[in-house]
C-alpha cells in the first residue's frame, strides 16, 4: 500500500518501445542497401532513451519534470495553473511567467497528479 507522502511517478508507457522497434526494423532495409545511412540507427536508440527518461515526479510539496538532459523541480506554490494543449503534455504555468512542460501528464493522468498535490490540483473526474 502506498503511503500518503510517496512520490507519484507519471511516465510514458513501456509499450512505446514496440513502436520504436517497428521504426528500427523499417530503417534496416535502407541501411542495408546504403551502408552510409547506418548513423540513422541512432534515432530509434534516442527514442528508447526518451521513453525511459521522460517523466514527471509529483510529491506533496514539489513537482519534478525530467527531460532528456535535465530535471527541473518547482514547488507547488510556484505553479499558477496547468494548461492542456491538444496533442501535447500538460504545461505548468509558473508565477514568474515561464512554462514548464510536464512529461507524460495528460488529462487522463490528471487524477494521479491531483492526488499527489494534496489538493492543489483539482481532480476533474470528481
Amino acid at each position: 500500500m502506498a503511503t500518503p507522502d510517496a512520490p507519484v511517478v507519471i511516465r510514458m508507457s513501456p509499450m512505446a518501445h514496440v513502436a520504436v522497434a517497428f521504426v528500427a526494423f523499417a530503417m534496416l532495409l535502407p541501411v542495408l542497401a546504403l551502408p552510409w545511412l547506418t548513423p540513422m540507427l541512432i534515432i530509434p536508440v534516442l527514442a528508447s532513451v526518451a521513453i525511459v527518461r521522460l517523466r514527471t515526479v509529483a510529491k506533496r510539496d514539489t513537482v519534478t519534470a525530467r527531460s532528456l538532459l535535465k530535471s527541473t523541480t518547482v514547488g507547488w506554490d510556484e505553479i499558477k495553473g496547468l494548461k492542456f494543449v491538444k496533442g501535447s503534455w500538460a504545461r505548468a504555468e509558473l508565477r514568474n511567467g515561464r512554462e514548464l512542460s510536464l512529461p507524460a501528464v495528460s488529462f487522463s493522468t490528471l487524477p494521479l497528479l491531483a492526488a499527489a498535490s494534496g489538493g492543489r490540483v483539482p481532480n476533474p473526474y470528481q
